[in-house]
Order: structure tokens, then C-alpha cells, then sequence
């Protein structure tokens, strides 16, 4: 089995793969002070609540927007099954082109979800990327990576309602039935998610217009759920495209 990490600013997903099978996905939370053992004991609880026995992981590969962490989750996997993990990042084998002023300040994310995109679903594509941040990634019909919008994510936004605010209180993520709301957390529900799939109805807008085509649309992150069925545009959800990419990958460097 193969393990996946994606690393992110707020959760670390670790998905296994048996071949294209993907077998399980579990998430900790992203904890920058944590030492490398204790990463190994948080990976080991949560892999044994899945019964994913520790000798089953032959190969790892990393995926990381947090670059403290790189060293850290390395030794851990070390620790754990004593394999040297992939890391994303420059040299890596990843089967696209990148077209962009800095090609290596390109976050690996963005790269594994391109090319999960470009090997399950074809290209050309635009891929929401909904996490800490919302990022929408062009991918052209050759496969490359063209360019991205990083937007401030929907929790972000949320967490700025309650905590930049006297009376805003902080309210479960959950579309309400009116978009004009008649009362303080229906109101805010309202704004968060009709407010942020209307956004990205017109950045796809502003996209295909600049592209001058219309782009197949793929979404993923751990929000996506919450907002892509309130978009008028037809938008098909994969929540597992990081892993996914990173899967891909690793076969192609192993």
C-alpha cells in the first residue's frame, strides 16, 4: 500500500492507495510545534481505528503548503516503517509543464490536483480548490499548469465575522432556506455560502471569457461539499483529488 500526505495550513489528510484503489483517508489536525514522534503516534491512532495494520505501508509520498513540517512528517514516516517518503517539489517526476514566472513557487498542492485532473478527467480544466484558501488552478489542454486565483477561503471568512466583530457570533457552516436572512446566524449562513458559490460562479465567468473557452470545472477540499451545489455552473466534486495526484505520482518516481 502507498501512503498519501497532503499537508495543509489547517489538516494533514494520509489517504492509502492499493494500486488506483483508494482504501482509506483519515485526517489530523496541523499542529506546527508537534515533534516528529509525536506525528508518529497521532499517524499510527488514527491508521489503527481504519485496521490498517503498520507493516501494510510500502511506499509514501508528501505533499506540503507547510515547509516546517517537511522534516518532521519524513522522520515520522521513518519512524513508523523505517522508508525514505517522496516529497513533492523540484525534480520531481510530475508529467506537466509548468507555464508561470516561478515555476518551483508553485505549491504542491495545486500541482497534484492538476495532475489528478489531467490523468482521470482529461484537459483542458479549471480546478476550485476549496481548503484554508480557495484557489482556482487553469490547466490547458496540454495538460500544464497555466495560473491560479488564491481567494481568502470560506473559513477564513467565517472566523473574521466572529472574531473582527463586537456581536457576530461564529456559526455552524450549513445553507439556510432564505438568501435574505431574517435573523443574525441565518444571515450569516447566508452570506458565507450563497455569497461564496456566487463568487466562484463569476470567477468562472471572468476565466472561460479569458481563456476564451468554457473549462470543464472540477472542485475539491475539504469544504467544497458545503458550496459547489449552490453553484449555477455545472461542477463536479472529487474530494480526494490531492491524494489522488499524489498517487499518480508516486508511480511515476517509484
Amino acid at each position: 500500500m502507498v501512503l498519501t500526505i497532503d499537508i495543509g495550513n489547517s489538516n494533514i489528510a494520509l489517504g492509502g492507495f492499493e494500486g488506483d484503489e483508494l482504501s482509506f483517508v483519515v485526517r489530523i489536525s496541523t499542529e506546527i510545534k508537534k515533534t516528529a514522534d509525536e506525528y508518529a503516534a497521532k499517524i499510527l491512532g488514527v491508521l489503527a481505528v481504519n485496521n490498517v495494520g503498520k507493516r501494510s505501508i510500502k511506499g509514501a509520498i508528501i505533499s506540503s503548503v507547510v515547509p516546517p513540517l517537511n522534516s518532521v512528517m519524513k522522520k515520522a514516516v521513518r519512524i513508523l516503517w523505517g522508508i525514505e517518503p517522496l516529497i513533492v517539489g523540484p525534480g520531481t517526476k510530475t508529467g506537466i509543464n509548468i507555464h508561470c514566472d516561478m515555476p518551483s513557487s508553485v505549491g504542491a498542492d495545486l500541482i497534484c490536483a492538476c495532475v489528478a485532473a489531467h490523468g482521470i478527467y482529461g484537459s483542458p480544466s479549471l480546478i476550485v480548490d476549496m481548503g484554508t484558501a480557495t484557489k482556482m488552478t487553469v490547466v490547458n489542454d496540454k495538460g500544464a499548469f497555466v495560473g491560479v486565483s488564491i481567494i481568502p477561503g470560506v473559513e477564513m471568512g467565517l472566523n473574521s465575522l466572529a472574531e473582527d466583530t463586537a456581536q457576530l457570533p461564529k456559526v455552524e457552516l450549513e445553507a439556510p432556506r432564505f438568501i435574505v436572512g431574517k435573523n443574525t446566524v441565518d444571515s450569516i449562513r447566508s452570506g458565507v455560502i450563497f455569497g461564496n458559490a456566487a463568487m466562484i460562479d463569476g470567477m468562472i465567468d471572468r476565466i472561460n471569457q479569458e481563456v476564451g473557452a468554457e473549462l470543464p470545472v472540477y472542485a475539491t477540499g475539504g469544504v467544497a461539499h458545503l458550496i459547489i451545489p449552490h453553484c449555477k455552473h455545472q461542477i463536479k466534486i472529487d474530494e480526494y483529488l490531492i491524494l489522488k495526484g499524489l498517487n499518480i505520482i508516486y508511480n511515476k518516481n517509484a
